[in-house]
């Protein structure tokens, strides 16, 4: 053989093993389950997080059969106390988007290092008025402007969701 040929594959083995040792993953021996994330709004940043359980069965389904992954239903979360839940405000019209009923991006209050977090959120459900300018709302502040300029209601419900948040402004798991 002529030596150029054996330099040639000398180096093409060489790169394939740099190649392949870019691509390694370390070695930690711990396996990771993969969530699908939903993103939404707290504080007028973009948030992700997941949906793991909720109190209510329709509302499991719902969101399983959205994010392609298994919600449970855990009835005693609707016995959660008030004063230990956040809220998470849920557009029932507006503008079209990818929310849970095809509407807006949810908006979270109270993110992670905020006083008052917590992964276990009330469903709030936000409906604009017919001669309301829908528009996408990003902070709870701003959905309670529009709420008291007339534009929108409220509707607190009886749903309890654990949302635990995997990304926010300053932070990630």
């Amino acid at each position: 053989m002529n030596k150029r040929f054996l330099v040639s594959i000398t180096l093409l083995f060489i790169l394939s093993l740099v190649l392949s040792a870019c691509n390694a993953q370390p070695a930690t021996g711990i396996d990771y389950a993969q969530i699908p994330a939903g993103k939404a709004y707290a504080d007028g940043k973009e948030i992700y997080f997941v949906h793991t359980e909720t109190s209510d069965p329709q509302i499991a389904e719902k969101l399983t059969n959205m994010m392609k992954s298994p919600v449970l239903t855990v009835p005693s979360l609707a016995n959660v106390p008030q004063e230990a839940l956040a809220q998470v405000y849920v557009f029932e019209n507006g503008i079209a988007g990818k929310g849970p009923l095809g509407f807006q991006a949810d908006v979270f209050n109270h993110p992670p290092s905020s006083e008052g977090y917590t992964p276990l959120r009330q469903i709030v459900l936000v409906k604009w008025a017919e001669n309301a300018k829908a528009r996408e709302l990003k902070s709870e502040e701003d959905i309670k402007q529009a709420e008291a300029n007339g534009e929108l209601t409220l509707s607190p419900t009886n749903v309890v969701v654990n949302m635990p948040f995997v990304v926010w402004g300053g932070g990630k798991r």
